[in-house]
């Protein structure tokens, strides 16, 4: 929102300064976007006193000026053919910048001849399209007078940023009269006398549609002189970037900008009958005033008469009807129309004007009349003409209502401690009825509706910036249970993953049905559909996050990065049960691990099986599960690998499933690589019990370790991880580690079996073991593995 000074200080008596008012402005909650002044801008630009003009003796249409500017007296080459001896025009030196051209001048040598600056014309400073010659100024002009003094240019144009509740400051009176609340002077009173018709209007209105558009007000207006509007309202208007057309257009764009009052004149002498604002017929068009062709639907207001659509109700008019500078007789609208429709019109026909970013945050309905009067006044005294009753259809809104206020509420609500009086004086000076504890808004308020809002009123004119400081470092800000356990594994989650070179994502929380059916983990349980869709293709709540990380990836590869790691952290829907949603932690990996590099295929490796596997034991590990004691199984979905996956498992207790993820899924998806990948359940972590917040130190033994290593025949389908558990459970406090490090089938080992070799660190804690006590142990080792899995000591 735009405005001048000057502009400003028409509704606002003040004595305030610039820099006082647009402080002030902010703090009032309307935030300076910048401020432009044009006594700056044109700096350079003076009035200056041509004394010679002869023609350039190389160039018929060129002048050579010597031109007086005050200071000194300099040569200009100008070519407009109304540079002559005696004038007073607008003079720019070197190193001016033209807005009007978007050049800055340079001192030039023109066939011969020196030139220095230009001698301007009004298309060349922004003033209008005319540029058949340069300014010519009143010979009572003083040389060196600044060309914003001459023109009335030298009014500060302010800009602000307005929320979308604060359609009262969509003019400038609503603006000021924030300002007077904040004591920035008192807002004047504001002339809208009622003028009375002479004659009864030959047109007539009726209201269709009601709903959009309560009420509906208009004038004939005959024998208007629609002649160019008076030069103190085409500087506001093009102060804040709207081109003056004609008086009569340029008064409807200046009420609404001035009163935040949108009006519309139709030229009256091409109106087919009566208007009625009624919903559009489909097939109907309009030929928008913007230039521009709409078609209309069944959901959209227009006002129209017998030939058909004439404008879309708060949103622009149609061309056929517009005012032209020949315009005698015209029929002026003033009329409300529903904030939601005129919004939903809006965005459907792509169509941004003044009218709809009033009419979309509500205009104040009860100005209707007033603003009627205000247009009548400004189009009598500006052009002219004899004015009819008013004609009227539809209702005032009720916009009345009344809201129980304790004034003891601000002090709770903000910290701030406002006397009840002064609270009263605050409302009251914007606009609002007291009565005890019932507080009125104003009909220009219509986002003010409960005493929380009264409060922002209170504060805001006051001042946030007395609202005292609390530092959030207090001991009480953030209580100590603030984090959840589920939160805190979350967290170390992300950590986990991040740390371990992959990249969180943030993808939907809906995908195709077709899509989620085949990442079901239950036959028999059915998915979560959603009745409302954004998207017909995003009907269903994702069962798990493995396909939309799979889809990014493969975007990624499509775009030319092939190797992808990907993780997310976040809900998933595996059931349409009230409890059916899971916090899952999970990863993929896409393509190569690592970088290529000269050395060979161990910095450079196709990722697999245990790139999952690990990944997943690292975010328990981050929980605080201890990983050593968990059992790995088969059991997984229909997703995975059958015999490239598996889950991490503590008792019954799934905390993990890892896996290659099903070729045959990856080829419906169209992905053309190997994806591995891991969910971690967080919710089936079990919160650790916690003793006491220290732990003891670990120390390392005096004794040197030991390590034994064994071999073993044992039939094919036996899971490894059963021979690596019956060892550990020997004597936990000995047997430090046990790491597979050979698998092998083939000569020498029986069809059906496979070789298993396992290394297992022994490190004495009390004492150095004798041979008698090592013996034993591996005797302990051979004959748990032998009772667990059936294996037998390789020869």
């Amino acid at each position: 929102m735009k405005f001048t000074l000057g502009w400003l200080k028409e509704h606002l008596d003040t004595d305030a300064s610039l820099k006082e008012i647009t402080d002030k402005l902010t703090a009032l909650g309307l935030e300076l976007e910048g401020v432009e002044d044009p006594s700056e801008k044109f700096a350079p630009f003076k009035a200056a006193y041509v004394e010679k003009a002869e023609k350039h003796p190389d160039a018929d249409r060129l002048n050579v000026c010597v031109v007086d500017t005050g200071a000194e007296k300099i040569q200009v080459v100008c070519g407009a053919p109304n540079a002559r001896t005696g004038m007073m025009a607008i003079f720019a030196p070197s190193g001016a910048y033209v807005p009007g051209t978007d050049m800055v001048l340079k001192k030039g040598n023109i066939r011969g001849q020196e030139s220095n600056g230009m001698l301007v014309s009004e298309r060349e400073m922004g003033l209008s399209e005319e540029h058949d010659g340069i300014i010519e100024l009143d010979k009572d002009v003083k040389i060196g007078t600044p060309f914003t003094e001459i023109y009335g240019l030298n009014d500060p144009v302010i800009d602000i940023a307005l929320t979308p509740n604060r359609a009262d400051c969509a003019g400038v009176r609503g603006i000021a009269r924030d300002l007077a609340a904040a004591g920035m002077g008192k807002l004047k009173p504001l002339k809208a006398e009622n003028v009375k018709g002479d004659y009864k209007s030959a047109v007539n209105v009726s209201i269709e549609a009601n709903q959009e558009c309560p009420i509906f007000l208009g004038r004939m207006i005959k024998n208007v002189e629609n002649k160019p509007s008076p030069a103190w309202m085409q500087q506001r208007l093009k102060a804040v970037g709207l081109r003056p057309i004609s008086a009569l257009v340029d008064i409807t764009n200046y009420v609404s900008m001035d009163l935040c009052r949108p009006l519309h004149v139709f030229d009256a002498d091409k109106l087919a009958g009566n208007i009625n604002v009624r919903m559009g017929n489909v097939g109907e068009e309009l030929n928008g005033l913007n230039d521009k062709s709409y078609k209309i639907s069944e959901s959209m207001t227009v006002v129209a008469d017998d030939s058909g659509a004439l404008a879309l109700g708060g949103i622009v008019g149609g061309v056929e009807t517009g005012c032209t500078p020949e315009t005698k007789n015209v029929f002026v609208e003033c009329a409300y129309f529903d904030p939601y429709t005129t919004a939903k019109t809006g965005r459907a026909l792509q169509i941004d004007s003044d009218a709809r970013y009033r009419f979309e945050r509500g205009v104040d309905p009860e100005f209707t009349v007033q603003g009627m009067d205000v247009a009548t006044q400004l189009i009598l005294e500006l052009c002219g003409g004899e004015i009819s009753e008013v004609v009227s259809a539809g209702a005032m809104p009720k916009w009345k209502r009344d809201i129980e206020f304790d004034f003891s509420y601000t002090k709770k609500l903000s910290s701030l401690d406002v006397p009840e009086k002064q609270q009263v004086e605050i409302l009251e000076s914007l606009g609002f009825v007291v009565n005890g504890n019932k507080v009125q808004p104003p009909s220009w308020r219509g986002d003010v509706e409960g005493k929380a809002d009264l409060v922002e009123e209170v504060v805001r004119v006051v001042g946030y910036d007395k609202i005292e400081a609390v530092s959030v470092r207090s001991d009480t800000s953030v209580g100590s249970s603030a984090e959840t356990h589920n939160v805190t594994n979350k967290r170390k989650a992300r950590t986990a993953l991040a740390s371990r070179g992959l990249y969180e994502c943030v993808t939907w929380s809906f995908m195709p049905k077709a899509l989620a059916e085949q990442f079901k983990v239950n036959d028999n349980q059915a998915l979560l559909t959603l009745s409302n869709p954004i998207s017909n293709d995003l009907d269903q709540m994702r069962p798990t996050i493995l396909p939309n990380l799979i889809q990014a990836a493969q975007t990624n590869a499509d775009k030319g990065t092939p190797n992808s790691a990907l993780f997310e952290v976040g809900p998933t829907f595996p059931s349409a049960k009230p409890d059916g949603q899971l916090n899952v932690a999970t990863a993929i990996r896409f393509g190569a691990s690592g970088a290529r590099h000269w050395s060979g295929s161990q910095a450079h490796r196709a990722i697999d099986i245990y790139d999952a596997k690990a990944d997943a034991l690292a975010t328990l590990e981050a929980a605080g599960v201890a990983t050593g004691n968990l059992q790995v199984s088969r059991e997984v979905p229909d997703y995975y690998h059958p015999g490239r996956s598996g889950s991490i498992k503590q008792g019954k207790n799934i905390l993990a499933q890892f896996g290659e993820i099903h070729p045959a899924i990856l080829q419906e998806m169209g992905v053309k690589s190997n994806i591995v990948g891991c969910e971690v359940f967080l919710d089936n972590i079990p919160q650790s019990k916690k003793k006491s917040f220290a732990r003891p130190l670990l120390q390392a033994s005096q004794f040197q370790p030991l390590s034994r290593d064994f071999a073993f025949i044992v039939d094919e389908n036996v899971e490894v991880d059963i021979m690596v558990r019956a060892i550990k459970g020997v004597d936990r406090q000995l047997i430090q580690s046990v790491e597979v490090f050979d698998v092998y089938q083939g000569k020498g080992v029986d069809e059906g079996k496979k070789s298993i070799a396992l290394n297992v660190v022994i490190q004495p804690v009390k004492q150095t073991l004798t041979d008698a006590e090592i013996e034993g142990l591996s005797k302990k080792i051979i004959d748990a593995v032998s009772e667990k899995s059936g294996a037998v000591l390789r020869g």
